[in-house]
């Protein structure tokens, strides 16, 4: 182990910094303090006492070591038991020779069914780089807090940093929940930002870019913070935690088939009222070309075991109506409602966002502005409102289980006539006059006019139409059973034929089978949903 590597800007030292609060057991008589040292430290404690009584109580401390990139340091964490219930609570950390100031906490009320809490996303900042500036979502954070002091823990959707792989990113977003963490429980999703790591970081280059399966630096610093009660291996990336009438899983982004094992087990267990969950990559998402193909139809089964799933990484807000096995509905005992966070640290989209079929509100926060979420939880009644840090609300629902209703109503589409869809949307104008049609039980679709849309090249000649887009090029011949992909003759489930508009109509699970898509029919809203993994735009080049 280096213990002899020079200390960087906001490097360890024996002072205890990092300090942060988590949800680690149960809410109501116990509170987790962690925080770190340079490795110089060996032993730490926390002294606490119920506000308004004289002596101190001593908590022990664990403790590991984090090795990371630029720094060696020891990471503390204490478990503080036998709490009273909604009981206020004052505390320092450190050693004898190092100690904190004073900070409070306070526990879960006892018998708690009415409480709320803050979500923000995406709060990752790259600049400078060597000492990242978060002092913005510092002081937007604080704002949120002196709004709403009633909230009892914040809550991420993921991207908490802009390179996770890097200690001066966390050393970075440490500096920016400073004064806020050491007072109320920082409970983080982890995005794929926050496992990703470059070869040369330091040296300000990009090359060599990875993502860490698992997260190690992310499940290092966090180990003692958050519970390990997700998968063996991939903890606590994946972790969750109980307060009041809610059960909270947090999805990490890695390996879907396992932790959709783990996850649907443990929610058939549990009988919490609510059911809430967060995962970084939105299911509903909202770019043009956006892709859900790294959690659905993995993780389907166990996100749509709960109520409400959060979602970040796109900067902008969105909600869908509640959805299951791809069908959208009106009610929320139908399906799981999916939340997009927006961003909250002034960072618009990069790339044009646009409502989809499964949204029923939106906004492509295009502003550079910040985004945060108050949900209220007041027994079988949830009101989530979405702000602007402007003070403006973006949005508001209420999702009521007595009722079985969403307000504002909001009815999800029913289509007369089936329509089409690519990653969400409906191909445009051209599409209104050429549905797709299912003739003896096989659905057939327009595919010169989904490939227009996608922006693909499309080369028509009498009776033949050649696609190519995402690397592949496909040739369909009107009246024919045979097709040729990249020059290979390949054989289609029927003939192609010539339908609305004199458009070649060729069947949609070979176009997919072709292109590398999936697809699947929404019996009840009456649409073709087809999707592809790749997040490419394919634009045709001009000759």
């Amino acid at each position: 182990m280096n213990t002899e590597k020079i200390k960087p800007a906001r490097g360890s030292s024996v002072h205890p910094d990092h300090i942060m609060l988590s949800i680690n057991g149960d809410a109501r008589h116990t509170m987790t303090v962690t925080w770190r040292t340079s490795t110089d430290v060996e032993t730490g404690y926390c002294l606490y006492k119920e506000i308004g009584t004289k002596d101190f109580l001593r908590c022990d401390a664990e403790n590991h070591i984090f090795e990371s990139d630029i720094d060696c340091s020891r990471i503390f964490s204490a478990h503080i038991p036998d709490l009273k219930p909604g009981t206020k609570y004052v505390y320092t950390c450190g050693s004898d020779e190092h100690r904190s100031e004073e900070f409070t906490f306070e526990t879960e009320p006892e018998n708690c069914t009415k409480f709320s809490f803050v979500c923000v996303s995406d709060q990752q900042c790259g600049w400078p780089f060597l000492t990242p500036d978060y002092s913005g979502l510092c002081k937007f954070l604080k704002d949120v807090l002196a709004k709403h002091p009633e909230v009892r823990f914040i809550y991420t959707g993921g991207d908490n940093t802009d390179c996770g792989q890097h200690e001066q990113q966390w050393n970075g977003l440490f500096s920016g929940i400073a004064g806020i963490a050491e007072s109320i429980p920082f409970m983080m999703t982890m995005g794929n930002h926050d496992n990703r790591g470059f070869r040369n970081y330091r040296e300000h280059n990009s090359e060599g870019r990875f993502y860490a399966e698992p997260a190690t630096f992310f499940n290092t610093q966090f180990k003692g913070a958050y519970a390990s009660n997700g998968p063996e291996g991939w903890t606590p990336e994946n972790y969750t935690f109980d307060y009041g009438n809610c059960h909270f899983t947090v999805y990490g982004v890695n390996e879907p088939v396992l932790v959709n094992e783990w996850s649907a087990k443990d929610l058939v267990s549990c009988d919490k009222t609510w059911k809430i969950a967060s995962y970084h990559f939105p299911i509903c998402y909202s770019i043009p070309e956006g892709s859900n193909y790294d959690a659905y139809p993995m993780m389907m089964q166990c996100m749509e075991m709960n109520d409400l799933m959060f979602s970040g990484h796109e900067h902008n807000f969105a909600r869908s109506f509640p959805r299951r096995n791809e069908q959208l509905y009106d009610r929320p005992s139908q399906g799981t409602v999916h939340y997009t966070l927006g961003n909250a640290n002034g960072h618009p989209p990069g790339s044009r966002s646009i409502p989809k079929v499964w949204h029923c509100a939106f906004n492509p926060q295009e502003e550079y502005r910040y985004f945060y979420t108050i949900v209220e939880v007041d027994g079988n009644r949830m009101t989530l409102t979405s702000y602007f840090d402007d003070g403006r609300i973006v949005d508001q629902c209420t999702i009521d289980k007595d009722k079985d209703e969403i307000r504002p109503y909001a009815v999800a589409p029913v289509y007369s006539q089936t329509r089409m869809m690519y990653k969400g949307a409906e191909p445009g104008l051209a599409a209104c006059q050429t549905p797709p049609e299912n003739k003896d039980g096989t659905w057939f679709i327009p595919a010169s006019v989904l490939s227009h849309y996608i922006g693909a090249d499309v080369q028509t000649d009498k009776g033949t139409i050649s696609i190519s887009m995402y690397g592949t090029t496909a040739v369909f011949t009107e009246d024919s059973e045979k097709y040729v992909v990249n020059g290979e003759e390949k054989s289609l489930c029927t003939a192609v034929y010539r339908g609305n508009r004199g458009q070649l109509y060729v069947p949609v699970d070979d176009f997919c089978k072709a292109f590398n898509m999936k697809w699947c029919y929404a019996e009840r809203n009456n649409f073709i949903s087809i999707e592809k993994e790749s997040e490419d735009k394919p634009v045709p080049a001009q000759p």
